[in-house]
C-alpha cells in the first residue's frame, strides 16, 4: 500500500540514501560534492555493519583512460545486455544499454582516480583485463581490474571490527576508502535504522522514507530524492522463491551480508516499480549444510579448490557432468550456476541440486578448501587442513570410496539418489582421464587433472548461489526507477545489485565498478533534482 505522510518530519536533507554499502556511499559522496545536503540511513548497527561490498574481494574496473571510448562502450554493452553479439537474438534491456553503455564509457575509467582521491593511503593494483577477448570492443577499451588495498593502519574510530587496524585488504580496503571520503565530508550516517516505506505526495513524487530506529518509527523527508542502494535479497525466503528457478528457496545458497533481504525492492514495487531480470544473480557452486541457515534459508561458503587436482564434482545419482574448473575460473565462474539448473522432465527433479564436490586425503591437506574468512563470518570455524569441518559432519568422509558413496546417499540433501555403480563409473573414468592427461569428456585443463585415488575420501553438498543477486528494479541510464511503462517514478533512484546493469553477464569486479558508476550517476542527478516545497 502507498504511504502517505501529513505529520511533521523528524529530519530533513536534500538527498535521503537508503543502504551504506558502495553504492551508498559513493552516491552520497557524488550528490555531496554536487551541493547537496545527504543523509545515509543503514539498518545494521554500526559494531556489525557487514555490507556485500565489505565481504567482497575489493577487485573493480577501472578501464586505462588512454583507451577508445566507443570501444569501451561496445563493450560494456556486450556485457550488460549482449545485444551487440551476433549470436544472441536480443538485448536484455534494449531500451536502456545504449545509455547505460554511455555512463560506463564515461565513468569507469574515473573509478580508479575517484577512489585514490578520496584517501591518498588507498591504493590499487592491476590484476586482469578484459574477461571476454571475443567481445566487441575488448582489445580496444584497454580493460583493466584493480584491487584494492592501504598503505597504512586504519584510525580506531572506524567502523571496521573492533580491535587494533591492520591495513585492509580487498573488500576491507575498499570500505574504509569510501568511509573516509563520508567522513571528511562529514556526511551523516544514521546506523541501526531500518527503512519500512517510502513516502509519496499526491503526485505519486517520493518525498522521504519511513524508518525505524530502535524501536521508534522515525520520517525523514527527501527535498529532492531517495536513492535505493539497499542491495538485493539473497536472504528473503519470499523472493527466493518468487524469483529463483530451481528447487525452491531452500535449493539455493548465499554468502553475502545476511542484511541484504530485499527491503528496497519491496518498498519501490508498492510505488509501481518495474522489475527487470529478476532472476538474475551472481552465482555458481557453492557449499551449503543443514544447519548453515539464517532467516529461514540458506547461507552458503565458496568453494575455490572446486576444479583443482584430486577432485571432481556429480550430480545426485553419482554422474559426472561439467568442466569443474569452469566453476572457479572468471568468468564462467559467475554462470556456472545455470548447470545446477537443468531440469529433468522425465523425472520431475533437478538432478543437480545439490551436486556433491567429490576429493581425496591429497585435497583436504593442501589446504582449506573454502575461503575461511567468509566461514567465520557466519560463525562456523573452518581449519586450515579442514579437519573441523570433517569432525563436524560438514564434510563427509569414507575410509572407502563404498563407504563414502553410502554416506552421501543417507545425507539429507542427496535423498537416497546417489547409485553406487554409476559413482564408481564415474570415480574410474576419471582417473582413467588423469592418467591420459586430457580430459576427453569435459575437456577440464589438464594441470588440473590429478586423480581421486589417496583414502581417505571426502564429499561436500554444492548449491547454486554466490556473493549476491543481480535482477531487481528496472532504472535507467540516469539511475531513476521506473515503472512499467517506463516512466520515472518522481524523485526515486536506485543503484548497486537492487538494479544491477549486470543483466546478460558478469566479470570479477563489476559489482564494485557499478557501485561507483551508478552511485555516483545517481548521486549526482538525484542532487540536480529541484529542492520541493
Amino acid at each position: 500500500m502507498r504511504e502517505r505522510f501529513a505529520g511533521n518530519w523528524d529530519h530533513t536533507a536534500d538527498v535521503v540514501i537508503v543502504g551504506f554499502g558502495g553504492a551508498g556511499g559513493c552516491a552520497a559522496i557524488e550528490a555531496h560534492d554536487a551541493g547537496a545536503g545527504v543523509v545515509i540511513l543503514e539498518k545494521q548497527p554500526k559494531s556489525r555493519h557487514y555490507s556485500n561490498t565489505r565481504m567482497s574481494g575489493g577487485g573493480f574496473h577501472s578501464p586505462d583512460p588512454a583507451g577508445d571510448r566507443e570501444a569501451l562502450k561496445e563493450y560494456a554493452k556486450a556485457m550488460f545486455s549482449g545485444e551487440n553479439l551476433p549470436w544472441k537474438f536480443e538485448g536484455d534491456q534494449t531500451e536502456y544499454s545504449d545509455g547505460l553503455a554511455d555512463i560506463w564509457a564515461d565513468r569507469a575509467p574515473q573509478n580508479e582516480s575517484f577512489m585514490r582521491g578520496l584517501d591518498p593511503n588507498y591504493k590499487t593494483t592491476y590484476s586482469g583485463d578484459a574477461a571476454f577477448p571475443d567481445f566487441p570492443g575488448a582489445a580496444g577499451s584497454k580493460y583493466r581490474l584493480c584491487l584494492s588495498g592501504y598503505d597504512c593502519e586504519i584510525s580506531a574510530d572506524s567502523d571496521l571490527p573492533d580491535g587494533p587496524k591492520e591495513k585492509p585488504e580487498e573488500g576491507e580496503a575498499f570500505h574504509a576508502c569510501v568511509l573516509r571520503g563520508l567522513t571528511d565530508r562529514a556526511i551523516r550516517i544514521d546506523y541501526d535504522t531500518r527503512v519500512m516505506k517510502l513516502i509519496e505526495d499526491d503526485n505519486g513524487a517520493v518525498t522521504g522514507v519511513k524508518a525505524e530506529q530502535r524501536g521508534r518509527s522515525l520520517y525523514y523527508r527527501a527535498k529532492k530524492a531517495v536513492i535505493l542502494a539497499s542491495g538485493g535479497y539473497e536472504y528473503n525466503k519470499a523472493l527466493r522463491l518468487a524469483f529463483l528457478d530451481g528447487a525452491g528457496a531452500d535449493g539455493w545458497a548465499f554468502y553475502g551480508s545476511p542484511a541484504n533481504t530485499g527491503d528496497g525492492i519491496v518498498m519501490a514495487l508498492e510505488t509501481g516499480a518495474a522489475l527487470l531480470k529478476a532472476g538474475s544473480a551472481a552465482a555458481r557452486l557453492i557449499a551449503s549444510f543443514p544447519d548453515f541457515r539464517t532467516n529461514g534459508v540458506r547461507i552458503g561458503v565458496p568453494i575455490p579448490s572446486v576444479g583443482r587436482g584430486n577432485a571432481f564434482i556429480t550430480d545426485n545419482y553419482g554422474r559426472r557432468f561439467c568442466n569443474e574448473r569452469e566453476i572457479s575460473k572468471d568468468p564462467t565462474r559467475y554462470i556456472t550456476y545455470k548447470h545446477a539448473l537443468a531440469f529433468d522432465v522425465s523425472s520431475c527433479r533437478y538432478p543437480r541440486i545439490p551436486s556433491w564436490f567429490i576429493f581425496d586425503e591429497n585435497l583436504k591437506t593442501r589446504k582449506s578448501i573454502t575461503n575461511n574468512n567468509i566461514a567465520r563470518y557466519f560463525g562456523y570455524p573452518w581449519s586450515d587442513d579442514n579437519h573441523e569441518a570433517v569432525e563436524r559432519g560438514w564434510i563427509l568422509k569414507g575410509d572407502t570410496l563404498s563407504e563414502l558413496c553410502r554416506n552421501i546417499k543417507t545425507h539429507p540433501d542427496n535423498k537416497h539418489q546417489m547409485d553406487e555403480k554409476t559413482f564408481f563409473e564415474s570415480v574410474n573414468r576419471f582417473n582413467e582421464l588423469c592418467a591420459l592427461g586430457e580430459d576427453e569428456d569435459f575437456m577440464r585443463d589438464s594441470s588440473s587433472m590429478q586423480p581421486v585415488e589417496r583414502p581417505p575420501f571426502y564429499a561436500l553438498p554444492l548449491f547454486p548461489g554466490g556473493p549476491n543477486t543481480k535482477g531487481g528494479l528496472r532504472a535507467n541510464e540516469k539511475r531513476q526507477v521506473v515503472d512499467w511503462d517506463g516512466n520515472a517514478i518522481p524523485r526515486l533512484y536506485a543503484a548497486g545489485e537492487i538494479a544491477s546493469v549486470f543483466k546478460f553477464v558478469y566479470q570479477a569486479g563489476g559489482n564494485l565498478a557499478e557501485c561507483i558508476v551508478c552511485g555516483r550517476t545517481a548521486g549526482a542527478n538525484a542532487a540536480s533534482e529541484p529542492a520541493s516545497d
